[in-house]
């Protein structure tokens, strides 16, 4: 039986922003629903933080609810958590949280409180879901909200439509194909391909990327944030083609993600509309990651999951840094200079250390994660890390150019006042602590995605361990398991078959030795 939780964490944290939207929808007036939509957004970071610390004391893979009222009624264990899934509850949360508690009073009308709740516990339960028809669901599910919000602004809903209506298609079709095969492991070609179309599509890799672009030019800021920031389709990539998924499907994945990625980071440094340039921005370190995740590796699947954790939380932060400064100049133009250092300091600062702390520069979040990312490349083919160091060095110039644009060039001339609000400061501040003491102690996150990276590793062997599992067989195999030394649980991170990962926190001194042949290289 799969080991319980000491409290409902799960079932709480899907349940608090659904009461919330429905709150909020019932109110009058949208200040009410502010502070509702914080007060369930705030409450869910709580129980998705109590998850955590609950599932990192228990020494297990994976876990569900206590008194699980969805396994009681339906006798499924629906909602699962594991060592991948785990830290992705607060970090969501965290971004809706941080989103709504940062929006300005002069864009209450214009963005959706009911919604972003809704949209917030369908991607929460997602990301807590391990039953791929569940989360095929909740994926398609996914995709109103945003819908809704473009209709009612009266954009088109075309491009949008026709690409999340195709994603489903695929993804629908693929997975009916497998249970028709009778199994994963009787899966043919035709579904594997089909899931890799899917979830490619949802990755937005180049040529099918131009649905994001369209939804950041057209939808709030906050709602394309949202929609995109959780990567729910990296997720669905690790539960629906990695576990059984053919190695010409991980390599189609890797090398367009590749070429995504370089090509994205290009494009970001030549746009003139802000939207477009974060777009782009994200769209590039988005696919940095599922590269990594396709890197048979345990270094290189270590650093991808790692990037992973700093890219939602830096660019996070970037992006609502640019949401404040458009909630008062309106929409930014790239080409020309505003010259807004003077009147908003702290979000300048904020820009730059966010910016800065998703190409991994040093003594931030991103610096570990991206090392240990172009180590495993390398370590699997040489010109796959010199893609990664282009794609980053390419969005290193992007964000300079982006900060000289809009902080400085030239005097502001205004009456209003600009300064950055109560909100916004507690929100840059939470992000900033965040940012730099994730870059000055990186031990702890660091240990627990490459023991998350050794068990993927492990099941992707293993298929028919996380497709739909069997209580009893993983309640079986976890007695087999050796119980692991106390003094080693928090900090040994020693990877097995000859490759070995040393951080020695705060200083970021990394060495990665390979042996091969009795001879070692090591790396400083």
């Amino acid at each position: 039986m799969i080991p319980e939780l000491h409290f409902p964490w799960l079932e709480f944290s899907i349940l608090l922003p659904l009461l919330g939207a429905i709150a909020c929808t019932i109110l009058p007036n949208q200040q009410a629903a502010h502070r509702v939509a914080i007060a369930s957004s705030a409450l869910t970071l709580f129980f998705t933080a109590g998850e955590w610390y609950d599932f990192s004391t228990m020494n297990t893979f994976q876990a569900h609810d206590h008194w699980d009222m969805i396994q009681w009624i339906f006798r499924h264990d629906y909602f699962v958590i594991d060592e991948l899934s785990a830290p992705l509850l607060p970090l969501t949360a965290l971004l809706y949280l941080m989103t709504i508690f940062s929006t300005l009073r002069t864009k209450l009308g214009r963005f959706s409180f009911g919604l972003t709740l809704l949209s917030e516990a369908i991607v929460l339960a997602t990301l807590s879901c391990h039953s791929p028809w569940m989360i095929i669901t909740l994926l398609s599910l996914a995709c109103v909200p945003p819908w809704i919000e473009l209709y009612r602004r009266g954009a088109s809903t075309r491009i949008f439509s026709l690409h999340m209506g195709m994603y489903i298609t695929l993804l629908v079709a693929g997975w009916s194909m497998i249970d028709d095969a009778g199994g994963p492991q009787s899966a043919g070609l035709l579904p594997a391909m089909l899931l890799t179309m899917a979830v490619l599509l949802r990755a937005g890799v180049v040529p099918v990327h131009c649905w994001m672009t369209d939804l950041f030019e057209h939808a709030s800021f906050g709602t394309a944030i949202l929609f995109v920031a959780p990567m729910t389709g990296a997720y669905a990539v690790m539960h629906l083609v990695l576990p059984f998924g053919p190695s010409w499907a991980m390599r189609s994945i890797a090398v367009l993600s590749l070429i995504t990625a370089v090509y994205a980071a290009g494009m970001a440094t030549i746009q003139n509309d802000a939207r477009r340039f974060f777009c782009y921005l994200f769209l590039s370190h988005a696919s940095l990651v599922l590269c990594g995740l396709e890197i048979v590796d345990t270094i290189g699947l270590t650093g991808a999951l790692c990037v992973w954790i700093s890219v939602g939380i830096s660019l996070g932060g970037f992006a609502l840094t640019l949401r404040s400064v458009e909630s008062r100049i309106g929409r930014v133009s790239l080409d020309r200079y505003h010259g807004m250092y003077e009147h908003t300091p702290t979000l300048a600062g904020l820009f730059l250390l966010t910016g800065l702390a998703s190409i991994g520069f040093p003594g931030t979040l991103g610096f570990v994660g991206m090392e240990l990312l172009i180590e495993g490349a390398v370590g699997v083919f040489p010109f796959v890390g010199l893609a990664v160091l282009l794609a980053a060095t390419l969005n290193g110039i992007a964000i300079m150019r982006a900060y000289f644009r809009i902080f400085t060039g030239r005097r502001f001339q205004t009456t209003a006042i600009l300064r950055s609000r109560a909100s916004e400061r507690f929100a840059l501040l939470v992000l900033t602590f965040l940012v730099l003491g994730g870059g000055l102690w990186p031990q702890p996150g660091v240990a627990s995605r490459h023991h998350a990276a050794q068990e993927l590793l492990r099941l992707r062997r293993n298929p028919e361990q996380v497709i739909e599992p069997d209580d009893e067989a993983v309640q079986e195999q976890q007695e087999e398991l050796p119980a692991p030394a106390a003094e080693d649980t928090e900090m040994d991170i020693t990877p097995p078959e000859s490759e070995a990962v040393f951080l020695m926190p705060p200083l970021h001194f990394i060495a990665v030795a390979r042996l091969a042949d009795g001879h070692g290289d090591l790396i400083l």
